[in-house]
């Protein structure tokens, strides 16, 4: 006989599921989203030529500044007063800041209104992977964090579609509305049982500094971090930038980064779903990601190398480079993994918006060295330093499929 409590107990985990996954979805349509309209915004706000380029560079560092105040913020809120008011507090604020975007008339207001979201926009992946992860079975968490990133990837693809048919104010509208609609669906959320069980124990939460104090815990945090650094050198730069390197490649007809961006997330829902079916597999989640390593080398390697006779050939060389990086769920998952109750959602919020800011240092270098080496040039240099970076990361790292997460650091 089934026990009765089965089935209310499945269902209760499935919400949360949701819960995340669309939450996530909401947050990558507007984090994805300037990247979509860069062009036709500043183009509205009287730039042109090489200000699309530079002021576009510009805005988007803020986004990603804002991103990493937020994720201190999010993640030190989350392991002090719990994961599901990081959900609440986070939607709040970029969804109102999104909106407020669609007003916007100069770069600095712009630049304001991007750094703000960015503070918002950084505490939903964490939040969410963390509150799923300690609810699931060990198991089967692995499951719940592909869901969240398979659905919350896809939202790019659904700005892509937005931003082709609507002008690029009533986007940031529909993504503010969207966000501000969830909270109805997250009122029925419901705390990790494990963070509960840490506010009834005299245990210090969220102290960020702690991840210094220690050798041990500071190299596995930086490990956490460097593992991602290919995915946002992909999307920030080489997809982000996509009319830039067309053109610079000769490449015949126009490339529109919309649709480049929404070929690269179509890519990376794909991989998420690959790399979270063979992690379960497999039973490892750090085989998983020294394949996608290989394959972002083979992908970068062949988006500026392959003889292109059109822009139809370009976006799917996209869809590869989105595919080869489809590991983002599975590398935060894995550094919720590697840290206590304590600490874990500190980690989880922080490490994915480091990767997002290393966007400004990987950009810079990118900006130094194109004048010399050339933009195709420049960009596979930063690419071949990113990845090597990365592998070194993930070498000496403990996989974490079957850790069981009810510990404290």
């Amino acid at each position: 006989m089934l026990n009765p409590t089965m089935k209310p107990l499945n269902n209760y985990l499935n919400s949360l599921v949701v819960i995340a996954a669309l939450g996530y979805f909401v947050d990558i349509y507007d984090l994805i989203l300037f990247s979509i309209v860069r062009v036709p915004s500043l183009q509205s706000l009287g730039l042109s030529g090489s200000e699309l380029f530079d002021s576009g560079m510009f805005l988007l560092n803020t986004q990603m500044a804002g991103m990493l105040v937020g994720g201190l913020l999010w993640g030190i809120l989350g392991d002090k007063r719990g994961r599901v008011s990081v959900l609440f507090g986070s939607i709040i604020m970029y969804s109102l800041a999104n909106i407020a975007n669609g007003f916007v008339h100069t770069v600095p207001a712009y630049a304001v209104l991007r750094f703000i979201a960015g503070i918002g926009l950084a505490g939903e992946l964490g939040a969410g992977i963390t509150l799923v992860a300690e609810t699931l079975p060990k198991e089967t968490r692995g499951w719940g964090t592909m869901i969240i990133g398979a659905v919350g990837i896809s939202g790019a693809v659904l700005a892509g579609v937005i931003a082709e048919h609507f002008d690029w104010r009533i986007c940031y509208f529909i993504g503010g509305g969207l966000g501000l609609l969830l909270l109805l669906l997250r009122a029925g959320a419901y705390e990790s049982g494990m963070f509960k069980s840490t506010t009834e124990k005299s245990v210090a939460r969220g102290q960020f500094w702690t991840l210094f104090t220690s050798k041990d815990r500071f190299f596995r945090y930086l490990r956490c971090i460097l593992i991602g650094l290919p995915t946002w050198y992909v999307i920030g730069i080489l997809v982000t930038f996509s009319p830039e390197f067309a053109s610079a490649m000769g490449i015949p007809g126009t490339v529109i980064a919309g649709r480049s961006i929404m070929m690269a997330y179509s890519g990376l829902v794909v991989g998420d779903i690959i790399g979270g079916i063979v992690s379960q597999a497999w039973r490892s989640r750090k085989k998983v990601v020294a394949v996608f390593l290989v394959s972002t080398i083979v992908c970068t390697a062949l988006y500026f190398k392959f003889p292109y006779q059109g822009v139809g050939q370009f976006y799917w060389a996209c869809f590869a480079l989105g595919m080869s990086v489809g590991y983002w769920a599975l590398f935060v998952t894995v550094a919720a993994e590697q840290f206590g109750t304590n600490l874990r959602a500190t980690v989880a919020t922080t490490v994915p918006n480091f990767i997002r800011a290393s966007l400004i240092p990987l950009t810079f270098l990118f900006s130094v060295l194109k004048p010399a080496w050339g933009p195709i040039h420049a960009a596979m240099g930063v690419g071949a330093l990113s990845i090597a970076i990365a592998f070194f990361a993930l070498a000496p790292m403990k996989d974490t499929f079957t850790t069981d997460l009810d510990y404290i650091e």
